[in-house]
This record gives structure tokens, sequence and C-alpha cells, in this order.
């Protein structure tokens, strides 16, 4: 990792994806096969999968379970969430907590150049990243405190 930590470097690159005609029941068997919570749905263009939506295991229990719906009879793209928050590979993580605070989302797509689809980072990517940055923070603690002891015993004797 550099000096300034980027989406890129902290999203998960093998993502579990769905296409929009993907039936919900086998998106929901791709999710319990993945041990994932959600699917980036993507069109595949020019041999560059493109990110159109997201379907999370919530949209399915909330819209078509709780709303007694048939799922056999729909697709993902009639239950994605297209009001899509993206981020480039480049943005820095700053960037990519500001984004998620503001828009109110826990997961967004990383995107590249032509917006073909990177990786996946989610809010529990990020909050094992500020445990680790933590971790130095408290270690540089623990050692300054060493640091004085030693001092003190060469002091003393």
């Amino acid at each position: 990792m550099g000096e300034r930590l980027t989406t890129g470097e902290i999203c998960t690159r093998n993502v579990s994806i769905a296409l929009r005609d993907t039936t919900l029941p086998g998106a929901a068997r791709l999710m319990r096969e993945n041990h994932v919570g959600c699917l980036v749905v993507v069109d595949e263009v020019a041999g560059k999968r493109i990110v159109v939506g997201l379907l999370t295991d919530r949209d399915i229990v909330t819209a078509v379970v709780a709303a007694d719906l048939d799922p056999a009879k729909l697709r993902v793209e009639d239950m994605m969430s297209t009001d899509l928050v993206t981020a480039r590979e480049d943005d820095s993580l700053i960037d990519l907590m500001y984004t998620m605070r503001r828009k109110g989302v826990r997961r967004i797509p990383v995107v590249g150049a032509q917006d073909e689809l990177v990786g996946l980072v989610t809010l529990d990517d990020v909050l094992d990243i500020l445990a680790q940055e933590l971790g130095l923070l408290v270690a540089t603690i623990d050692s300054e405190g060493q640091r004085e002891r030693q001092l003190r015993k060469s002091a003393c004797a």
C-alpha cells in the first residue's frame, strides 16, 4: 500500500456478479454459494463488464418475500437498485468514506476508466483498514512507553 490508500488497493477484486436476466432464485443461489450479501449486476459489452445495478439480500427479502411476490416470476433487473454509486480505483479512502456517508451506502462497485467493473468495496473493508491503522497507532503509543521506560532505566543506572 502506498502513502495514500486508494479504493483500488482495498477493494475485493473477486466480485460475485449477475446479469439482468438472471432469475431471482438464481441470484439468491449465487449469493448463498458465494457467501455474499449482494451481487453486482453487469452488462457484458465488448468483453467488459459494465456495472448497471446492485442486488442485495435485503432487496429480495423486503421487496419480494415480505411483499409476498413470487420470486420465480422475477428477474434481477426487476429488483436491482439502479441508483448506483460507484468509485474509481484511484479515489482516496477518505473520498470513499465521504461518499459512503453522504449517499448512505454500505457497498460501492469500483470501476475503471471505461466504467468496467474492477471490484467491490464494502463498509466492512473500510472498517478492516481503519482497525489496522488504529492498531498501528496503538503500537506507536506502546512503543513510546517502552522507550520512555528504557530511558528511565538508563538514567537510574
